[in-house]
């Protein structure tokens, strides 16, 4: 409704954005050449291309699937990306994987899939959701009549059977795929004694150590080849991902005091309108924001400013309206009541085919629902002391399971309102019947709590927009620093001038959908990937929820291997050690190997470790020092090492006694261990993310969304 309104009241000014935007698309399209023509592909996977309209029809798929699940109308933007993110993922994973799958000679035939769901020791899914509420056993006949009634039910659910039964194929599929490479996993038994070894060979060592740290970096001046030299012996290290970095500014829309007025002007119209409507549901659904909330409500649960007028007035009464924030209110008591603050019941729920979250195994019609219904209550109307043996026998609740349909004291409004209002209105130790999105209900009152006074009230509730003319006036002030900067120095000089609050986003990704402070910001995204956006390049003025902004482009990094002038900062530190770990390692190569000598004439630490594991991932008294332990493992009881060039420190280590851990009986444990390590491994995915890294995949989803 908010949204309606907003676009309802800059409807001009939204005539004249869109029209500027149409044209840039298209004259874009011009501008790349080919007639206008436009790649229809937003990926390759392996060879496969994936289309704009293949990679839509499954996003809308899982769109659609999802507003299911989440019961909810519509997904907000970020939902619906994340929906888009999701979907990308499975088609690679499913591309990938089938032709795995296919290479490999696996499948699940008609006949196991039909096992699968029918057979008699089915998929785990099968069994969690045909399993009898009476007996808590899997029962066979209920998958069976479920399938046999596939033609009554919505189009709804037969899509989700559909999927539910893909998914057991996939899973059985991925399922042999992980127990062929899971039991490809040999471990012979002479790679467990080395396993073995590396765990329990231990050694006693001092060392001293000449750490980095205390010498001043001034004293070494590193040259161009140096850094040359640790970067191609690195460069691994420092290979990226594509990523930019912006600077941006915001001009929120914010209404003015004219649009407040306005607004306090309109409200107090709708007030006086209010106070004269018959059809006040009718009123609330035109002129409000929110649609209207028919609960009661005890003292102290309206807002203050209504609160004593609504509960010390007559049913026709229309307050004053109010603002909070940018929201103007106002309210009409509706009815007066005295009702219980709780209410106790127990409830028989008879769901059917179609039902809000009705189970597979419920196949019965909404109709044979109804006749259930009024078979069970002619009963219990005789024999009422059979309600806890109705509800473990025909309740779909799935909490009969530990309250026996009893659903103890609940505040008044808690229940759905059919559910709720069926209560109120009936004595207590009488039955009543309720219908709801989830079923039919047969309900025992069992209990109510003291009356008190109660009130429905209905409100209006209208937000304060921003006018055309202040959307003009932001637009404007964003326009000038879009269209008057052209350079990243223009930009601050103008942020400066104008006192702007500029903030930073670093390392946005081609697929981001964050910029902090911003919603929906992936047409800044695109922009900052876009040929003709180089560092230095000013955006247009984006319009976001809300807001306005402007950005300017500080940094492109593009996938693969940076220069080595990209990454020279990030390499000072350890070319400086490297040089800082030679000049240490000739100073103590003076000494040959004499700890004492060493101690005396140079700024060193010194430790004793007792004992050092092969295994050790740090050496104590530092951090991690693989060369040190290495090399500790590899000498002899006595052996004292040349000076090792460590990460953080120039090491000579004294080995006093190295204990090998010897030869075990059995190995059995440790390739077991080793075994189902890997098998874990497997079922984590891990060997699709290895495929992953080692296939070529296109993606160009950016030129689409």
């Amino acid at each position: 409704m908010a949204a309606i309104g907003n676009i309802r009241k800059h409807s001009t000014f939204l005539v004249v954005v869109i029209g500027v935007a149409l044209a840039a698309f298209i004259l874009g399209d011009f501008a790349k050449g080919g007639g206008g023509s436009r790649n229809i592909n937003v990926g390759e996977i392996e060879g496969e291309e994936i289309t704009i309209m293949d990679f839509n029809f499954e996003a809308e798929r899982n769109i659609t699937a999802t507003m299911q699940q989440q019961q909810k109308d519509r997904l907000s933007v970020d939902e619906i990306f994340s929906v888009k993110e999701q979907t990308w993922n499975d088609l690679v994973h499913r591309v990938i994987m089938d032709k795995q799958y296919e290479a490999l000679g696996l499948s699940v035939t008609s006949d196991e899939l039909f096992d699968l769901i029918q057979g008699p020791n089915p998929h785990p899914l099968i069994i969690q959701y045909f399993t009898d509420p009476n007996t808590n056993q899997y029962d066979r006949n209920l998958v069976v009549n479920y399938l046999q009634n596939m033609e009554t039910l919505p189009e709804e659910a037969k899509q989700q059977w559909i999927r539910f039964e893909k998914y057991i194929k996939d899973d059985r599929l991925r399922q042999k795929f992980n127990t062929l490479v899971g039991k490809g996993y040999y471990v012979p038994a002479e790679f467990a004694k080395v396993y073995y070894a590396e765990q329990n060979d231990k050694a006693t060592i001092e060392y001293v150590a000449a750490k980095y740290v205390d010498i001043k970096d001034s004293l070494f001046n590193p040259t161009d080849d140096d850094y040359r030299a640790y970067y191609n012996e690195n460069k691994e290290n420092y290979k990226q991902k594509a990523s930019r970095d912006i600077e941006y500014v915001v001009f929120n829309i914010v209404p003015s005091q004219k649009d407040i007025e306005n607004a306090r002007r309109d409200i107090s119209e709708i007030a006086n309108d209010f106070k004269e409507t018959v059809d006040v549901a009718r009123f609330v659904k035109v002129n409000s924001d929110q649609s209207i909330d028919t609960s009661w409500k005890s003292e102290g649960q309206l807002p203050v400013q209504i609160d004593s007028l609504m509960f010390n007035s007559e049913i026709g009464t229309v307050s004053e309206p109010y603002q909070l924030n940018n929201n103007f209110h106002v309210g009409r008591l509706m009815d007066i009541g005295q009702r219980p603050d709780s209410m106790k019941a127990t409830h028989v729920l008879i769901s059917y085919v179609g039902a809000y979250n009705a189970r597979p195994e419920v196949t019965r019609t909404r109709e044979q629902a109804l006749a259930l219904q009024d078979s069970l209550l002619k009963v219990l109307k005789k024999q009422p002391k059979k309600m806890k043996a109705f509800a473990k026998e025909y309740s779909n609740d799935p909490s009969v399971e530990t309250n026996d349909g009893d659903l103890g004291w609940f505040a008044d409004g808690a229940m759905m309102y059919d559910f709720n209002e069926a209560v109120n209105n009936t004595k207590t130790g009488s039955f009543t019947l309720a219908e709801t999105p989830f079923g039919y209900h047969i309900i025992e009152v069992t209990g109510k709590g003291d009356l008190v006074k109660k009130v429905k009230v209905a409100m209006v509730d209208r937000e304060v927009y921003a006018s055309d003319e202040t959307y003009q006036k932001t637009f404007a002030k964003a326009s000038k620093i879009a269209t008057e900067c052209e350079t990243e120095e223009d930009f601050n000089e103008m942020v400066t001038e104008q006192r702007l609050n500029k903030r930073q986003m670093p390392a946005i990704r081609e697929m981001s959908n964050y910029i902090a402070g911003l919603k929906n910001p992936r047409q800044i995204v695109r922009w900052t990937y876009e040929p003709e956006t180089q560092v230095g390049s000013v955006s247009s003025v984006f319009d976001l929820e809300d807001m306005f902004v402007v950005a300017v482009l500080t940094k492109s990094e593009e996938e693969g291997y940076p220069s080595l002038e990209e990454v020279k900062d990030r390499l000072k530190l350890n070319v400086y050690n490297k040089l800082k770990g030679e000049y240490f390692s000739e100073k103590m190569n003076a000494y040959n190997g004499d700890l004492e000598q060493i101690k005396a004439n140079m700024e060193v630490t010194e430790k004793q470790v007792n004992p050092l594991f092969y295994s050790s991932r740090n050496l104590p008294g530092f951090t991690i020092e693989n060369e040190v332990i290495g090399t500790v493992f590899a000498m002899q009881n006595g052996e004292v090492s040349k000076p090792i060039i460590g990460t953080s420190a120039t090491f000579v280590v004294k080995v006093n006694e190295i204990t090998l851990a010897g030869d075990i009986t059995d190995y059995s444990a440790i390739i077991k261990e080793k075994t189902d390590d890997f098998e874990k491994r497997v079922s984590q995915d891990l060997p699709y993310t290895s495929l992953k890294e080692s296939l070529q995949i296109i993606d160009t989803r950016l030129d689409f969304y």
